[in-house]
């Protein structure tokens, strides 16, 4: 089983995969997939594995994408390491891997007025780009079975709603 964990810009998603991850730590029933992506180490929130283009071409990925500028991938290894595989990936590829795999797709989102807080305490971006993110809706393709974690609270109860949808997602049998 393959859970794909997407979600919009602000929405909290890699902070609440990182509890996540946490908190199920040494719960054999799932593993979190390390992405592997074409910026160097050390860049971005998340800890991933940098590969320049010439790694992407020929790592054995079972899945990949291209977004912002950069190379994405989870390596096929990565995918039978327990029962229940947690990817963040992107809406792109959705369709594509639940073509290959029994998947459940778990939707991080928050209302918009707490996507845009987070995103303008980012500073990142000013305030004319952070409305156009907003209002680019990327709609989750038709057919998937989907979960939606609403994280507008504290992390622990992002995390935990974040835990509670993931453990729903575990093959009935399948133990701890």
């Amino acid at each position: 089983m393959w859970v794909a964990v997407v979600g919009p810009s602000g929405a909290g998603k890699d902070t609440l995969l990182a509890a996540a991850r946490a908190t199920l730590a040494g719960d054999t029933r799932f593993h979190f997939a390390r992405r592997v992506i074409s910026r160097p180490e050390g860049l971005g929130e998340e800890g991933h594995e940098a590969l320049d283009e010439a790694g992407f071409a020929t790592a054995d990925l079972a899945v990949r994408w291209r977004a912002h500028g950069l190379h994405y991938g989870i390596r096929t290894e990565e995918t039978r390491r327990a029962p229940v595989t947690v990817m963040s990936l992107s809406r792109a590829v959705l369709e594509e891997v639940a073509s290959r795999a029994p998947l459940t797709v778990i939707e991080v989102t928050a209302p918009a007025a707490v996507l845009a807080a987070r995103l303008a305490a980012r500073g990142r971006e000013g305030e004319a780009e952070i409305a156009a993110r907003l209002a680019r809706e990327v709609p989750l393709p038709p057919g998937l079975r989907v979960v939606r974690v609403v994280n507008d609270g504290s992390v622990k109860q992002g995390a935990d709603r974040l835990v509670s949808a993931l453990e729903a997602c575990v093959p009935a049998g399948i133990r701890p």
